[in-house]
């Protein structure tokens, strides 16, 4: 399949991920690779995280820790301050951007790469939907919804967050309030208590939405903000790897307790563990990973997963106003009406049913849970063929640590690989930008590096988790 034209990689996913894989391949010492992206919005570069136009809508992670090179850890800082603007969008490193600005700094990656002759022929930009994938021991092909097919010698699903298609008389959450359209004085129920319903209030506010918002989930627990601290230096040796999931917690806890002791902040232990949570999850009982998903993920999300200080303001505001109301509780049934839904509801730690009336229901739990529904339909024939597999915990497809992907036999692919969020059932914390910027650097310089045939050594030397 390799010929004089180079190594062809194929990216299915031209979102911050693909984007971010395919800059990192262009800038391997090797010139003899060629990179096609394939993505199906007209935009490069902003999936659905960094497609928002709503100004409202922030990073949750702060200027200082988003470049996308990890080799210039102030290199998205350097870029903000050299777009000449009257009025400067930060003061400093620790502020917080709007999302669409950061999708603009994406896009740039792959803006400055083309304009550069030598990388005119290297990097092919498709536009379409990829809808099968072939492997062989020859090559691999992608098939592209308008009948296209794609040939090369490894593809790279970057694919990103499966996104929940909006039911039946739910409003679109990714949409702005006005294409429901929800009436300005009308009760809305949001699902969900996460950033994704965070962000819907934000833009139910900005379109100046009077009536009262309830927001609901199992826990009803509100994502942390972030505050001005630093990470807390841990020593690699004092994390308990591979113990189990209550050990672990307990030493967390207590690491957090004794900083507070000290006059520091919760923030700076969990902070302070993120060079270790993907090894934590590596080497963590499998039976502890399925308690902390059933007992501890609400937890840790609401603690590492924060909001911009910025955005807290502005939801604490709506609560105190008495506008926007959280619910630990549970939806039993939504039965459609005149006036919107009918909703019957039981909170946590009761037995009694209640009900209400909303003019609109919104779900906010976000991605698809179960990967076996993936609306993909290039991931759904990979199932089919037995070239992929859903991992034991059914949260990802599973991967071997160098991204490669895991039959159903077991098989280590040595033509497909993933990366990002879809890698989540191996690395965990992966769908943030500052983990995906170092997997993708590592997977880069591993394809950089493949035999004469297009295809990785069946015994690769796997990237270090």
């Amino acid at each position: 399949m390799t010929g004089s034209n180079g190594r062809r990689i194929i990216i299915i996913g031209g979102g911050a991920s693909g984007v971010l894989l395919a800059y990192q391949l262009l800038q391997q010492p090797t010139r003899n690779l060629r990179v096609t992206l394939i993505e199906q919005r007209p935009d490069i570069g902003r999936g659905i995280a960094y497609h928002t136009g709503n100004p409202d809508h922030l990073l949750n992670v702060r200027v200082a820790n988003m470049s996308a090179l990890p080799d210039q850890p102030d290199h998205f800082w350097r870029w903000l301050t050299s777009h000449d603007r009257e009025a400067p969008l930060c003061p400093d490193p620790y502020c917080f951007v709007p999302r669409r600005i950061y999708g603009d700094y994406i896009a740039s990656l792959l803006e400055q790469r083309t304009s550069e002759p030598a990388d005119v022929e290297r990097l092919s930009i498709v536009r379409g939907t990829c809808v099968d994938i072939h492997a062989s021991e020859t090559g691999v092909t992608a098939v592209l919804d308008d009948g296209q097919s794609l040939v090369g010698d490894t593809v790279v699903l970057a694919t990103g967050h499966d996104m929940r298609a909006s039911r039946a008389g739910y409003a679109d959450p990714w949409a702005p309030p006005s294409a429901a359209p929800i009436d300005a004085d009308a009760a809305v129920l949001l699902l969900g208590t996460g950033l994704t319903m965070v962000d819907y209030v934000l833009s139910l506010l900005r379109d100046g939405h009077r009536g009262p918002i309830i927001a609901m989930s199992r826990r009803g627990l509100l994502a942390k903000a972030h505050r001005r601290v630093d990470a807390q230096r841990i020593d690699e040796a004092d994390v308990p790897f591979g113990a189990g999931i209550a050990a672990l917690l307990r030493w967390l806890r207590g690491h957090i307790e004794r900083n507070a002791a000290d006059g520091g902040d919760w923030r700076s232990v969990i902070d302070g563990l993120r060079p270790y949570t993907q090894r934590l999850w590596h080497e963590l009982p499998q039976a502890s990973k399925r308690r902390f998903l059933e007992h501890a993920r609400a937890w840790w999300d609401v603690h590492r997963h924060r909001m911009a200080p910025e955005v807290e303001a502005r939801v604490t505001q709506a609560m105190y106003a008495g506008q926007l109301t959280l619910m630990a509780a549970k939806v039993i049934s939504i039965a459609s009406n005149d006036s919107g839904s009918l909703i019957n509801y039981r909170r946590r730690g009761d037995t009694r049913i209640r009900n209400m009336q909303v003019g609109a229901v919104v779900d906010c739990t976000g991605i698809v849970k179960d990967p076996h529904a993936t609306p993909n339909p290039a991931v759904r024939r990979l199932f089919e063929r037995g070239l992929a597999r859903v991992d034991p915990l059914c949260i990802g497809i599973e991967t071997a640590s160098d991204c490669a992907l895991i039959e159903r036999d077991g098989t280590i692919s040595r033509r497909l690989f993933a990366v990002g969020p879809l890698t989540r059932a191996t690395f965990w914390e992966i769908i943030a930008i500052p983990d995906i910027r170092n997997q993708c650097a590592a997977l880069a310089t591993l394809l950089a590096s493949t035999g004469n045939e297009g295809q990785l050594e069946p015994h690769r030397q796997l990237v270090r988790i």
